[in-house]
């Protein structure tokens, strides 16, 4: 009877050591895929628990040290920085996230990584603007835009991250002159996520806009005519090519400090890391792959090379408190 209860325990004990416990904010097809073929290579399930950056800190902060969080996946580097600062996460030791992650784009201590990028881009009307007529993120505070750009609002993570690169880049100062230059300039109120911005710009509402590239990329994929309308009435412009690069953020992971499943929660993200997984973050979710030598999807390789900005994505979240201020005092809604 005891050799059994033994067997049966040490049964139970390496079921509960197959699993990983992911708490993502991501909700692409193309992760299903990615959980999947990382079961497939390890015999590791993956339970998930999808839901926004904001309430998966919330619910690891709230369950405590008996959280079943393993790990917990988001985009924007603003969003770890915040699990971060809740002392949810847990320093990882690992040679093959190191080989693998380029610095400018995992923690300093490496309590996350990113695992894709994405690049904050100008979308323009073909009917009212050229190319030649732009170049960086900080033309468009100037006078030549007033009333023409459309852009989302101050509580969306991306355009709080894009001006903390800024403070990073040009100094406090001139960062919130900036942004107080892009409300002056704005078509219209805030509203909508980045596709509203391109339709915008493309039904003339205004004359450019800003968006993460991959939005552009989904139209363009969309099987709906009105989808490829909207897509072939705009141009895409990368800014900022002549000095520091073009704003880019990541898509992240990082094991929680609690995780039950450690060991494999290490193993889920060293695999995000791997050449098949990056395959499927570039060709089905439209980013741009981290690892050296993994092709975009042929759309975005269409969209033309392009210099990023190399700052350390981890100053997003060190400067997003004061990046909210400024937007509050320049009344960016």
């Amino acid at each position: 009877m005891k050799i059994l209860l033994s067997f049966f325990l040490l049964t139970w004990a390496l079921t509960l050591a197959q699993e990983v416990n992911v708490y993502s904010a991501r909700h692409y097809d193309s992760d299903t895929e990615l959980y999947k073929a990382f079961t497939s290579a390890t015999g590791i399930k993956v339970n998930i628990i999808e839901a926004k950056a904001e309430e998966l800190v919330e619910r690891i902060k709230s369950e405590g040290d008996t959280s079943p969080a393993d790990v917990i996946i988001t985009v924007d580097a603003g969003n770890l920085w915040r699990a971060e600062q809740e002392d949810l996460l847990a320093a990882v030791e690992s040679e093959k996230l190191l080989a693998a992650i380029p610095a400018n784009l995992r923690h300093p201590e490496n309590k996350w990584f990113g695992f894709a990028t994405r690049a904050r881009v100008i979308i323009y009307n073909k009917n009212t603007v050229t190319s030649q007529e732009l170049s960086s993120y900080e033309d468009l505070a100037n006078e030549t835009w007033k009333g023409r750009i459309c852009i989302r609002s101050s509580s969306n993570i991306y355009n709080q991250s894009l001006l903390a690169s800024m403070i990073t880049s040009l100094g406090a100062e001139a960062a919130e002159a900036w942004a107080k230059g892009i409300v002056t300039n704005m078509a219209r109120d805030p509203e909508g996520g980045d596709t509203d911005q391109i339709k915008a710009v493309a039904a003339g509402q205004c004359d450019i806009a800003v968006s993460n590239h991959y939005y552009l990329a989904r139209l363009i994929a969309s099987s709906e005519s009105a989808d490829n309308d909207v897509a072939n009435a705009v141009g895409i412009f990368f800014p900022n090519q002549a000095d520091r690069g073009t704003h880019i953020n990541i898509s992240g992971a990082a094991v929680v400090k609690s995780a039950p499943n450690h060991d494999n929660a290490v193993k889920l993200l060293e695999f995000l890391a791997s050449s098949e997984a990056q395959g499927v973050f570039a060709l089905q979710g439209y980013e741009y792959p981290v690892v050296a030598g993994v092709e975009a999807s042929p759309i975005i390789i269409g969209f033309g090379e392009f210099k990023a900005d190399t700052v350390n994505v981890a100053s997003y979240g060190e400067n997003n408190p004061l990046a909210v201020q400024m937007m509050d005092r320049v009344g960016w809604k």
